[in-house]
């Protein structure tokens, strides 16, 4: 070493200033280019941040029911629930905790049969807000004949010609 000069060098890294105390390192460290620095940088980053896989607990496709009351579909083209929630966006969802509420069409289906003694029914859905435009249903053929909208079920009682 020359005179007085310290064994301390200080250098620019990938933007970090570092001092050193030992000479030999100092040179080592001048003759450095910038992308080795990178690369082997990235390198150790790379090997320190590594993960591995591990199966989860959780089956991919969960079997579920469509409904509370329901264990299949009601349309010939609607997916199973087991089919349609699936992806990347039901992932992380536990459906035990989501809302599973019951089948509008069972429901529908333990109302009774409206008995009306006229050819035409009408039906408004109960009216009010939470009702649907009136509509009329025509009786004249035997059977129940359901709402369009609602699916309340009208009949003309048997023998009840006009």
């Amino acid at each position: 070493m020359e005179g007085n000069q310290k064994a301390t060098s200080s250098s620019l890294v990938g933007g970090l200033t570092t001092t050193y105390n030992n000479p030999m390192l100092r040179q080592s460290i001048q003759h450095l280019r910038p992308s080795t620095v990178r690369q082997a940088s990235l390198k150790s980053l790379y090997a320190s941040y590594t993960t591995s896989l591990r199966p989860t607990e959780k089956p991919v496709a969960p079997e579920v029911q469509q409904a509370a009351n329901r264990s299949t579909t009601w349309s010939a083209t609607q997916r199973p629930k087991s089919q349609a929630l699936v992806g990347p966006r039901f992932e992380q969802i536990d459906l035990d905790t989501q809302p599973n509420p019951m089948a509008a069409i069972e429901l529908i289906a333990e109302e009774p049969i409206r008995f009306v003694n006229k050819r035409i029914a009408h039906c408004d859905g109960g009216g009010g807000p939470l009702g649907h435009p009136k509509i009329y249903i025509n009786l004249d053929k035997p059977g129940p004949h359901p709402c369009s909208y609602c699916g309340i079920r009208f009949q003309k009682p048997e023998g009840h010609h006009h």
